[in-house]
């Protein structure tokens, strides 16, 4: 047998393959950058990573091994070096385009990696195929950083699907909604006033702090921060805090918070530490032109009358006193329904004579709403 006929005969043993056939090649060499395939043909195929997969990360290593059968495209049944030029990603991209179709017609949640983080959206690949999702429709909330969905798994539906103009849009916010929404549905069919929850600090402004409870978000406003003074929340609370919170009402779905929990209430046993004639001594914690706040201890304040600063006449409290300022003074009219102490130090300094009635100045008992309306008439 004549050489030429043993090379004709050995030709006509291998398969004939076409420009765009698909055909299954097993894989007996690979690389990190190219799968080496025999796919039955006169010469072997050459996969190259550019053309197994739209993800530049991947290792060829570590995506196949040799024995591993692979149904792959013919792009070139003889390139330059006489060898043929496979397709797995764009094969893939074929079936993914009915992959997405169904989804799209199905509104199908998927699930898929970021595989990109731009200025405008993420951008994830199903079975090669890219969906872009605008940063619009990745939450319910704008969200000005995206980076942190980087490699992520992330669910979507596919909301707007153009194969002729390769557009495919994905919508995260609408299923972001829906599990807020059954999320908060369930919280409410088990949330009840009087309830003690952990919840995380969502959001804090200058009047309160917006606490996430796990499906829908309440309000701990400053006044209900602690049973003491709560000058700024933005000093108290941040972002991502655990804070334990009493729900205090539910109107509606609006939930409002508190974190003054009766066992922590300074006034539970106030009226024995804070008797009438008591000598105490605290720190000025505020002031008017009526007065000035002595904290007693967090959550109890106790007003010393201007009245009642000195034997002396003074004319506004910033006169004598500033605010730290310790000050001893005299308990001389103690009211636990309104939770309202009147101080005088004036008590301490003049001589007790029983037998002479006190002067109009001597001021023993306060009524501290009735004097700050006065003064608010007076301007």
């Amino acid at each position: 047998m004549s050489e030429e006929t043993f090379e004709q005969l050995l030709n006509e043993s291998f398969k004939t393959i076409h420009t765009g056939e698909v055909v299954e090649g097993t894989v007996i060499d690979v690389k990190p950058d190219e799968i080496i395939l025999n796919i039955g043909y006169k010469s072997d195929g050459i996969l190259t990573k550019n053309e197994y997969s739209n993800d530049n990360s991947i290792d060829l290593t570590e995506a196949v091994k040799i024995g591993d059968k692979i149904d792959v495209k013919v792009l070139k049944t003889n390139d330059a070096d006489g060898q043929v030029v496979l397709s797995y990603k764009r094969l893939a991209l074929d079936r993914g385009n009915k992959r997405i179709e169904e989804a799209f017609n199905n509104k199908e949640v998927l699930t898929a990696k970021v595989v990109q983080v731009l200025e405008g959206g993420l951008t994830v690949v199903v079975d090669e195929v890219r969906i872009f999702i605008p940063a619009s429709l990745v939450s319910d909330s704008y969200e000005k950083d995206l980076s942190k969905y980087d490699g992520q798994e992330i669910q979507f539906i596919v909301t707007e699907y153009n194969p002729k103009r390769r557009r495919y849009i994905g919508n995260r916010r609408i299923l972001v909604s829906e599990q807020k929404a059954e999320a908060a549905k369930k919280l409410f069919e088990t949330l009840n006033v009087g309830d003690v929850v952990e919840g995380t600090v969502k959001n804090v402004t200058d009047f309160g702090a917006f606490i996430d409870l796990g499906g829908a978000d309440g309000l701990l406003h400053i006044s209900e921060m602690s049973w003491g003074r709560v000058e700024n929340p933005k000093k108290t609370f941040k972002v991502g805090d655990s804070v334990k919170v009493l729900i205090k009402s539910i109107d509606g779905n609006k939930i409002a918070l508190s974190r003054k929990f009766d066992d922590e209430n300074p006034w539970k046993d106030a009226s024995t530490k804070y008797a009438v004639g008591t000598t105490v001594t605290g720190k000025v914690a505020r002031m008017t032109d009526f007065g000035a706040f002595i904290e007693l201890e967090s959550g109890i304040d106790a007003l010393l009358h201007v009245s009642q600063i000195s034997k002396d006449h003074v004319e506004k409290p910033a006169d004598v006193l500033k605010v730290g300022d310790e000050v001893t003074a005299k308990i001389v009219d103690f009211n636990e329904e309104e939770r309202k102490i009147s101080l005088s130090v004036k008590a301490l300094l003049a001589p007790e004579k029983a037998e002479e009635p006190a002067d109009e100045g001597d001021v023993v008992s306060v009524d501290i709403d009735k004097v700050i309306a006065e003064q608010e008439e007076e301007n």
